[in-house]
């Protein structure tokens, strides 16, 4: 994988409402796409003890989304969520916590402190993120 990603405007647009419906907790899904560029996105329900500051996605929700992904002509890209209160940055558990260390994590920040690709309007941050044998490396979010 390069260091940049390409992902749909409205796909983008998409990720940020997600969190807004419920800033308290963190949101999460799967993103799809052909050719290198992402242009769907697959909300999930977050079943995590803590929703506040994690994020659990459950294995027959994943399986579903995986058949639909397939089904569309598509392949996994990406998996998203967000930090309600943190900064647009993986933490320790999203290091830690890798399941898929092909495809890009996007994080989701909606505090007011965040910087890089903020969306003026709604003081939303959008990151993408390579995450391999714990090493990080930021992408370049390229906006088509």
């Amino acid at each position: 994988m390069t260091n940049s990603i390409q992902i749909q405007g409205d796909v983008l647009q998409s990720l940020i409402g997600h969190a807004r419906q419920n800033p308290r907790v963190e949101c999460c899904g799967f993103l799809a796409g052909r050719d290198g560029i992402i242009s769907c996105a697959f909300p999930a329900e977050n079943i995590a003890a803590n929703p506040a500051t994690s994020y659990e996605v459950a294995t027959k929700e994943i399986v579903q989304m995986m058949r639909e992904i397939r089904a569309a002509g598509l392949e996994m890209s990406g998996i998203y969520h967000s930090h309600p209160n943190g900064r647009g940055e993986p933490s320790e558990t999203d290091i830690a916590t890798v399941g898929y260390p092909e495809v890009a994590y996007f994080i989701i920040s909606l505090a007011a402190n965040a910087n890089a690709n903020a969306d003026a309007n709604a003081n939303a941050v959008v990151r993408a993120f390579l995450i391999r044998d714990g090493q990080v490396t930021e992408l370049k979010l390229s906006i088509v």
